[in-house]
């Protein structure tokens, strides 16, 4: 099997979930099937540090990032494909971008509805230029990787020439099954960034009060910041990578509550496949590809309103059989349909075709 060398234009490192699940896990997979890999990210992990601690960017680390990026581009003809992760520089209109990718073959990937982005931007000028810029790249790539059904439909729509619908996947091996402690608290479990957090947690406060206002209750919150949710006793956990698989181990339902808007329409369901790599039932709004992965009733429950929510999660810790039963569904989905060995052979071969078109 003849090399190929892919250029991987990520936005983040480790610390940014995208880049660290949808690319840099992927690479060891890649690299068996002769796909080698040089990775650059656009930001480092000092910048997300301070934007999920709400603190200042300096505008000369800003200025690093895209003199970096620049430079890349300029080194990319030894290189058979780029691989982008959303776009290859953030904020710069298409055909500025267009002219540093140089007529390289490209492949490009969303795992949210990026999109929205710059078309629903509250300033005018923006939305004037560059509202276009992620159709025409789409257009102007050899291959699109999304992450939904959703995003495919709008790919689609764009008229990228090739489309290609690839789940955000886990590593099995990172997971292992919850088995839950008789006579221990029932544990609601989310996990996320802060911004997430606060987005979509405090439409169900009134939910959680009443939950935790018993004994034996509780909800923990992974990587949320410390969000307060009125009424809510909430545990706010710290992320880390090493220690995700453990934490969601501790969890005995995990929960994914979204909005119906077309942010969330695109978002891929991530929350949910980890829960099930653990072995456990989940709850989570009917929105975009939730509805694929939560066969309701079977691996856990859908649920709309207020009151569907606390009607499923009362279900749940009412029944630890139940909760047994539909762990092993979900968990035997995510091996069948979300590893990350499955789908990074698919990805292989759709970027060896990318590069040799």
């Amino acid at each position: 099997m003849a090399l190929i060398s892919v250029l991987a234009l990520c936005r983040y490192s480790r610390l940014g979930s995208a880049s660290r699940l949808r690319f840099l896990d992927m690479l060891p997979v890649l690299r068996q099937h002769g796909v080698l890999v040089d990775v650059c990210s656009f930001f480092d992990d000092e910048y997300l540090v301070r934007l999920y601690a709400g603190r200042r960017i300096a505008t000369s680390s800003l200025l690093g990032y895209y003199t970096s990026r620049f430079r890349t581009l300029l080194d990319r003809s030894r290189h058979d494909l780029i691989w982008l992760e959303k776009e290859a520089v953030p904020w710069l209109p298409w055909p500025i971008e267009r002219l540093l990718l140089g007529g390289r073959p490209v492949a490009v990937d969303f795992d949210d509805a990026w999109y929205l982005r710059y078309q629903k931007h509250p300033n005018p000028l923006v939305r004037a230029a560059l509202s276009g810029k992620l159709p025409a790249l789409v257009r102007a790539s050899r291959l699109t990787i999304v992450g939904s059904a959703h995003l495919g439909a709008w790919a689609r729509r764009m008229r990228a020439p090739r489309v290609l619908e690839l789940p955000t996947t886990v590593d099995l091996s990172r997971y292992q099954i919850a088995s839950g402690t008789p006579g221990s608290d029932f544990t609601i479990g989310w996990i996320g960034s802060p911004a997430n957090a606060a987005t979509y947690l405090p439409p169900l406060a009134g939910v959680f009060a009443e939950l935790t206002a018993e004994a034996g209750v509780r909800l923990d919150l992974v990587g949320s910041g410390p969000i307060a949710l009125d009424g809510a006793k909430v545990h706010n956990l710290p992320w880390s990578e090493a220690d995700e698989g453990r934490l969601i181990g501790g969890f005995d339902v995990g929960i994914m509550p979204l909005h119906h808007d077309e942010w969330s329409e695109g978002k891929c369901a991530y929350k949910l496949i980890q829960y099930m790599a653990s072995g456990l039932p989940v709850v989570a709004s009917p929105v975009g590809m939730n509805r694929v992965v939560v066969q309701d009733g079977v691996n856990g429950f859908l649920a709309d309103t207020p009151e569907q929510w606390r009607t499923a999660l009362l279900t749940l810790r009412a029944d630890p059989a139940l909760r047994r039963r539909m762990g092993a569904v979900g968990r035997a989905l995510v091996e069948a349909e979300f590893s990350h060995l499955k789908v990074g052979h698919d990805l292989a071969m759709a970027l060896r075709q990318a590069a040799a078109e």
